[in-house]
């Protein structure tokens, strides 16, 4: 399809995000990220080597002038953590466009909508140009976009869990709503996780683990490419309505 993603005035032929974890090596990673026809990795500003010239840096596998690279704020469980660590990113890369999340706590790395709300409207003020990572609550999703956040992104399942989309009623919601593009973030575990996220509507999908941590990321990669672009033509074709009954593929009319 020749449909373009555009976030903040930047189009994207790609709806598949990847992350920067949990890989082997660098390499690896940007071998994945070419197999799944990534244009934009979200990069762990506290995790991910950036300026440190005297070990290995991600910029040397993933060319900065072939992919967006998108900071986030893995890590930061307050408002002014999180703040701090994009303007840090900010310095360091010139980078504006940065995903937001701030956690509520280490078990479920579940976002806290309030402080992810108060940080989003601050670094929205200062500049930034925020993809905000949050709960799938309808209410919250839009309190964000009236903020001024340029995408949404709820949750799947909880962040490196793999259960997949369980709550895509809610999602749904968000997505019918929402005026700036809907991208599921965290709890994909295979393809058709991903398929389900793009067939109820979502202008994309953000994941990790589900190919660092898979047998073989490389091939993962390719699976989730090819679910995301199913997904989304699936949705764009409009599925047959559910039925009670059998419906029979052949007329009955005329039959002798």
């Amino acid at each position: 399809m020749n449909e373009l993603l555009t976030i903040a005035g930047r189009e994207f032929s790609s709806r598949l995000i990847i992350g920067t974890g949990k890989y082997e090596t660098y390499a690896q990673n940007a071998e994945a990220a070419d197999a799944a026809g990534a244009e934009m990795v979200t990069v762990a500003v506290r995790r991910v080597n950036l300026t440190d010239k005297d070990k290995p840096m991600l910029v040397d596998y993933l060319d900065p002038q072939k992919y967006v690279y998108l900071p986030n704020t893995a890590g930061c469980f307050t408002a002014d953590d999180a703040i701090r660590t994009l303007r840090l990113a900010r310095e360091a890369g010139g980078w504006n466009l940065v995903k937001l999340e701030v956690l509520a706590d280490k078990k479920t790395l579940y976002p806290d909508m309030e402080e992810t709300l108060s940080a989003a409207k601050l670094l929205i003020a200062d500049g930034f140009e925020v993809m905000v990572y949050c709960s799938d609550d309808p209410v919250y999703a839009r309190k964000l976009e009236d903020a001024g956040c340029c995408a949404i992104m709820p949750l799947g399942s909880l962040i490196g869990s793999g259960l997949g989309i369980i709550n895509p009623v809610n999602i749904r919601l968000i997505v019918e709503q929402t005026s700036v593009p809907v991208i599921v973030d965290a709890g994909v575990g295979t393809a058709s996780d991903a398929a389900v996220a793009m067939e109820i509507g979502c202008d994309g999908v953000l994941m990790n683990t589900a190919i660092a941590e898979a047998k073989d990321p490389i091939l993962m990669a390719s699976a989730m490419k090819h679910a995301v672009i199913a997904g989304r033509e699936a949705y764009k074709a409009g599925r047959m309505p559910k039925k009670r009954y059998a419906d029979p593929s052949s007329p009955l009319a005329g039959l002798i």
